[in-house]
Parts: structure tokens; sequence; C-alpha cells
């Protein structure tokens, strides 16, 4: 059991990786939770998860190590091919958590979901799905909560973990920055992962690159950024055609993956926004957490393990700190500057992609970000 906490009952507004950490480590603290999320079926899309060693890391923290080895596909290494499909290097990455544990992975994300989910439940968070806050009232003491469905409760504290178009954000910082389009989009795939392949591989084109990353025993995702300023409209009938194009000129297993691609390969694409709030991230009794405040791109693999973060780190913190204030600004002081690292060193990596910089550019800015986002965070 973990030290009591400064707060007794606490409203969690979305059911994502960010909220659920919140949910899971408060139970711990015999806190009560509330945990509401807008889709009736409580649920998750997508394919796969990169658990970079920082989310790897971070899920480890929550005490889903065993689960995540078990049900995803977890490594030490990364493999960087060129565009004909030949071995330019491998690179180890370092074991974070624990000598037994993998530095990295990845993780198919309904399987993720469940995975949380079920620790959710099991820790007695009372969860309504298909709800939403519509309004908030506070004083010095508590927060004043009306839910969609017409009920009202108070809240020692509301934790806003409700992603890039936060309600919670736009209720408590109303002039608080927008997501912005990146001028990206990321494309991904689901596969079987061919025979030899121990770990994650990523390939260097001369129009984009790619990578795979193994998600769970048998399966991995394909994932491909591409350059797109005028965010142009594509519908899903499209999306197997346009992937085979942009995947045009690599050799080797990518040519064979690509030439399977049809219309019964599950591909998801989605232009890539982001959002960075780096003044305060709380008014009062209520905080955000996770995509809410710091939405980032995928180069780095590090946004839902830097949700994570946030959930352990706010809930350190609460079980220390001496009033909700304090716990508040040192939560801000701590985690503000390393999810500003996180955002702007992703945003950074996607802007020299786009302009075509060498590529010893880019990956001398991707080696210095991996080592900084292994640096401790607690």
């Amino acid at each position: 059991m973990s030290k009591p906490s400064l707060v007794t009952k606490v409203l969690v507004v979305g059911g994502g990786v960010a909220g659920m950490a919140a949910a899971m480590r408060l139970r711990e603290q015999d806190v009560a939770v509330d945990l509401i999320d807008i889709d009736p079926n409580w649920g998750v899309y997508g394919t796969g998860i990169t658990l970079s060693v920082l989310t790897l890391r971070a899920l480890c923290d929550l005490g889903l190590a065993d689960e995540i080895m078990a049900k995803g596909n977890c490594y030490d290494s990364f493999v960087l091919c060129s565009q004909a499909g030949d071995v330019l290097a491998k690179m180890a990455s370092p074991r974070l958590y624990a000598p037994h544990v993998p530095a990295e992975g990845g993780i198919l994300r309904p399987v993720l979901h469940a995975i949380m989910k079920s620790r959710v439940l099991a820790a007695g968070a009372e969860v309504r799905a298909g709800l939403n806050m519509t309004e908030l009232s506070q004083d010095g003491a508590g927060v004043d909560v009306l839910f969609s469905d017409g009920t009202r409760s108070r809240y020692d504290l509301v934790i806003g973990a409700d992603g890039l178009f936060s309600k919670t954000r736009s209720m408590i910082l109303p002039d608080a920055p927008l997501p912005r389009f990146t001028g990206q989009a990321c494309w991904r795939a689901l596969f079987d992962i061919p025979a030899g392949w121990d770990c994650g591989r990523m390939f260097l084109g001369d129009r984009v690159k790619l990578g795979f990353t193994l998600c769970s025993p048998d399966k991995m995702y394909l994932y491909l950024l591409e350059h797109v300023p005028n965010n142009p409209w594509r519908e899903k009938a499209q999306l197997p055609g346009l992937l085979r194009q942009l995947m045009e000129g690599f050799g080797g297993e990518v040519a064979r993956l690509r030439d399977t691609i049809n219309e019964d390969t599950p591909i998801l694409y989605r232009p890539l926004e982001s959002v960075l709030l780096t003044d305060r991230w709380s008014v009062g009794r209520v905080v955000l957490i996770g995509d809410a405040v710091h939405a980032t791109t995928p180069h780095l693999g590090a946004g839902a393990g830097a949700a994570i973060e946030d959930a352990i780190v706010l809930c350190d913190e609460l079980a220390s700190g001496q009033s909700v204030a304090q716990v508040l600004a040192d939560f801000e002081r701590r985690r503000i500057p390393r999810a500003s690292l996180v955002v702007n060193n992703s945003l950074k990596i996607g802007e020299l992609e786009m302009s075509a910089a060498p590529k010893q550019q880019q990956a001398a800015l991707i080696s210095a970000s991996l080592v900084a986002i292994a640096e401790p965070y607690r």
C-alpha cells in the first residue's frame, strides 16, 4: 500500500492511458475514484503502440511488467536499414526498469487498454462510460461537478485526462493554445512478423522513412510519416493504394509486405496534431495531464509514457504534499520541462524530415532525445 493521499475523493475525466494510470495509482492510496469516459463502450481505437524506453519503464512502474512482457513484444535493440533493405546498424537500448525486463518493444493498443481497464476495475474505481462533465465550480475546499446525465457530485480534486481536444482544458483555461496541425500524417498498418525479425526496424528511404514495431508475439505494425502540408481528406477506400505508392522504392521485406496490402489490410491514417501548455496545467483544484496539455507526435514513441509519468508523479506529490495548491505547483514544476522536451524534440524531428534535412542531422537529434527521455523522471 502506498502512502495516504492528501485527497480522499477524486474525479478522473478520461479513460485512456493517462486517466487509467491516475485511477490505478490513486486507488493504491485508498482514494475514492470516479472515472468517466465519453465513449459508451470505454474502448480504444488503433493498431499498436511503440514502447520506448520511457513508455515501457512507466508501464512497469505501474506494476504491469509481467503482463506487458507476456502479451506484448519486448526487446533490447533496434535495427536501422537502407531503402534496399540492407542492415546498416543494430543499436542497443538500456534496460531502465529491472535487469530481467527488456528495454523497449510494442503492444497492441486494445491489449494494453484491456490490461489497464482490468486493473482499474479490480482496484475498485467507479467507472461511468458514456458520460461527460458539463459544468464545474470550485471553492477552496472542493469542486462541484454536473454530469451530462444530470447527476452532481463533489470532489477534492478533478484530473482532466481527456486528451487532445480536452473539454476540461477549455473549461478551466479557455485561452490556452489549441491543437495545431504539424504538416505530417501518420500511416499505420498491421502485419505478421517476418521470420527472423526479433526487434523493431526502421528503413531510411529517399522520400519517406518507415518502420515496424513488434507488438505481440506474432504481429507488428508499420508506421510511416508523410508530409501533407495541405492536410487532404482521404477516403477509406483510397488508403491501400496510397500506402502502396508511399512504400514504392523500398526493397527486401518491405517490398514483399507492400505487395500484400489490399482492402482487407487494417490501415489507419491520421493527420498529426500537437498541443503544449508551458505556463500552467491547473486552476484551483482542477489539474490537466497527458495529451490535454502535451499531445506530441510519434517520433520518439513517448506520448503515452509521458502521460503515465504525469499520473505517477501527481500521485507521488499527493502522497507527500502539505496542501493541494503546493502539490499542483510542485507537479507542474517537475513535469512541464520534461513534457516540453518530449513535444518540442518530437516536433523538431518532424520538421527536419519535412525539410529533407541531412540524415546525420536527424539521427543526431533522435539520439540526443532518446538519451534525454531515458533520464529518471521521479
